[in-house]
């Protein structure tokens, strides 16, 4: 531990700002992947939570001439389920941020593509595959959609520009049945965090 937190410091002071580091938490939502994106967050009647650390490496910093930036990330993240068995995920995917500035602020909108494996069922995934008579599956997609704003610049530190606080959704699906024939299930937790990137 001693040594990656070594690493994470030297890296900082390198000053690159070719890997990013976040940590999410948030709770799953009953709405679907549009109500959400609508504004309507929704909660899930059981108190389903979950806690993610994604890492990424900057592949592209300004993709086609556009403000795009493009990484690729992995993840870890943590389920506390209600009355299922607490379960764990491994997450692989690209992540795109659009950056914008606004009021002095560097704001930043990102989508992610990629897969998603757990080494239990979810709890909300069961409750609606069960409820429209659907099939379940530990490896889905994965979409990671997010809005976030630089703190540092926010309170004008700039030992912290370049960490990002935001809004997140973390959404599983089998698109319609093309993974592993899930036609409906799939669950969505709606979260806040941190991320920096050095």
């Amino acid at each position: 531990m001693k040594i990656i937190l070594f690493l994470f410091l030297v890296m900082n002071l390198y000053g690159a700002d070719l890997y990013s580091l976040r940590i999410a938490h948030g709770e799953a939502s009953e709405n679907d992947l549009g109500q959400i994106i609508s504004g309507d967050l929704g909660s899930h009647p059981r108190d389903l939570s979950v806690t993610a650390l994604d890492g990424g490496y900057l592949l592209e910093e300004n993709l086609f001439d556009l403000p795009i930036d493009a990484y690729i990330k992995g993840a870890v993240s943590y389920f506390d389920e209600d009355q299922f068995d607490d379960t764990y995920e491994l997450v692989l995917y690209i992540k795109l941020y659009y950056n914008f500035d606004f009021l002095d602020n560097r704001v930043r909108f990102g989508f992610g593509e990629g897969g998603s494996y757990t080494h239990n069922i979810l709890e909300t995934e069961y409750l609606e595959a069960k409820s429209k008579e659907d099939h379940n599956s530990y490896y889905l997609n994965y979409l990671d959609i997010s809005l976030d704003f630089d703190f540092g610049r926010l309170i004008n530190y700039k030992p912290l520009y370049g960490t990002y606080a935001g809004v997140l959704l973390k959404h599983r699906s089998g698109i319609y049945g093309l993974i592993n024939n899930v036609k409906n299930g799939g669950s969505n937790y709606n979260c806040l965090y941190i991320e920096k990137n050095f």
